[in-house]
């Protein structure tokens, strides 16, 4: 059976870790580098590093912090934000990540998944997904539509149609992060989560909302997720990435143990 796994999300501006609610009132938690560190040993299966303001000042992505993190963990991780070209995924990949995540200039010119899965493979290629419910209209027939530029813009877009349209594109993988629940810590979309995860067949991540280790049981079996990204309850020491492993485990969701 395959292991479920526990990603750390580290949201990262003008260099240094932050965290918001909703994607607002963010602040500075500290440095990336050395939480990215800690986590690796902690057991984390992977992590994720996301530029936050990039994509909305239209700038390029940190590769200072891409390089710095690579030469202190060793597992894979992903890096996302700003990331609008093959040139801008193959300068990450270089500069030591496994994977790329676009999302909001995927959403603007879809081509740019397949390209990067032509380029780099599939399992490179992470499709960020910004979700805020809504009301259900023939154009969104799920009630769940697509937003960029960290949730500033809606683009009438259902999330159920764009998750099929990125694995028919080439993604590897999809990370689903409902804005609505994301910091609050009441426990993931797991609706979403479910609905996107059984209409394709590629890895979903699920994202925002976590606030215990029963919220990251549900996501990988009620959600029927491949992962459950965390964020707040760690950066803050309330559960470590050990202690949820071992409840997920405990309960019935496969998770790797031993490091």
């Amino acid at each position: 059976m395959l292991k479920k796994r526990i990603i750390p999300c580290l949201d990262v501006r003008d260099g240094r870790l932050t965290k918001g609610v909703k994607f607002k009132g963010n602040v500075d938690i500290g440095d990336p580098v050395e939480t990215a560190r800690r986590y690796y040993e902690e057991g984390a299966d992977e992590i994720v590093f996301y530029d936050i303001t990039a994509s909305h000042e239209k700038r390029g992505i940190f590769l200072d912090v891409v390089e710095r993190v690579a030469a202190e963990i060793f597992i894979p991780f992903s890096v996302g934000g700003g990331i609008a070209s093959v040139a801008d995924m193959r300068a990450v990949l270089l500069a030591g990540a496994e994977k790329v995540s676009v999302n909001s200039a995927a959403v603007k010119n879809k081509g740019l998944i397949s390209q990067g899965a032509d380029a780099f493979g599939s399992q490179a290629i992470v499709v960020g997904m910004d979700v805020k419910r809504t009301t259900a209209t023939p154009e969104i027939p799920s009630g769940y539509e697509i937003v960029i530029h960290g949730g500033r813009t809606a683009m009438g877009l259902d999330a159920i149609d764009w998750a099929k349209e990125c694995e028919r594109l080439g993604a590897g993988e999809l990370c689903v992060n409902s804005i609505d629940a994301d910091g609050t810590k009441q426990g993931y979309e797991l609706t979403l989560t479910r609905m996107i995860s059984e209409a394709v067949r590629i890895p979903v991540i699920a994202s925002g909302g976590a606030g215990n280790p029963l919220h990251v049981l549900e996501a990988v079996v009620k959600g029927k997720a491949s992962a459950a990204l965390v964020a707040s309850i760690t950066h803050y020491g309330e559960y470590s990435i050990r202690e949820l492993k071992e409840y997920a485990h405990a309960h019935g969701a496969p998770m790797r143990l031993e490091w």
